[in-house]
């Protein structure tokens, strides 16, 4: 099988059986949604969205959040993973907003990776959720599935990006990244994958290798 077909059968599966694929973060505003997504790294959804309504109704606007105290903020996301550099980061954050971008979140993915606590991720996860950029992002659940289901061979989060920029069409991108990191957080799950509960198994090389017969 080579790799466009590959890519055709996985788009194939997951419009089939994937239809609503968007983010799981809760936000009211793409500043709300960057907030979100700095507090997300290495951290879990749920946990950042039991959180956040406190955070947002705090913070409207990136003015208030630059005007913020760091022990405000820390006593708003302290049971948040690595809560010391994260209230950095959304100060920063927010005060480069004010500063270079007139309160606005810029839709560029460069632009976007001069914000305190922005990397290409999450740099990428707001233009394609925001404002519909043909990008990808990839985190830990995208950089495993893509490798096991054989859409890449990278082994760096920006060789596995590369790969899945060109193997699924521009207006696929923004779904397929949730596709994939929806899969691998409820299915192809790092530990313990559910393989009987995959319908691409017929695509996985870690199920195949593990379930050849001799």
């Amino acid at each position: 099988m080579d790799i466009s077909e590959r890519f055709s059968k996985v788009t194939e599966w997951f419009s089939a059986n994937m239809e609503v694929a968007e983010t799981e973060l809760h936000y009211d505003s793409p500043f709300h949604l960057l907030i979100a997504v700095i507090l997300s790294a290495q951290c879990t959804d749920r946990r950042v969205n039991m959180h956040t309504p406190r955070i947002f109704t705090r913070f409207p606007e990136p003015e208030d959040l630059a005007s913020a105290s760091f022990e405000e903020v820390y006593s708003l996301i302290s049971s948040i993973s690595f809560p010391n550099n994260k209230a950095k980061h959304l100060i920063g954050m927010a005060r480069k907003l004010v500063s270079d971008f007139e309160s606005m979140v810029p839709s560029e993915t460069d632009q976007l990776e001069t914000l305190p606590g922005v990397g290409r991720k999450t740099a990428n996860v707001i233009a394609s959720v925001i404002y519909d950029k043909p990008v990808i992002a990839v985190d830990t659940h995208v950089f495993r599935v893509s490798r096991r289901i054989g859409l890449s061979d990278g082994t760096t989060p920006e060789a596995v990006e590369k790969d899945l920029t060109a193997g699924f069409a521009e207006e696929l991108r923004g779904k397929a990244h949730h596709w994939l990191i929806l899969h691998g957080r409820y299915v192809c799950t790092a530990r313990k994958p559910k393989c009987a509960e995959c319908g691409l198994q017929d695509l996985c090389r870690e199920y195949i290798s593990n379930n050849v017969t001799i």
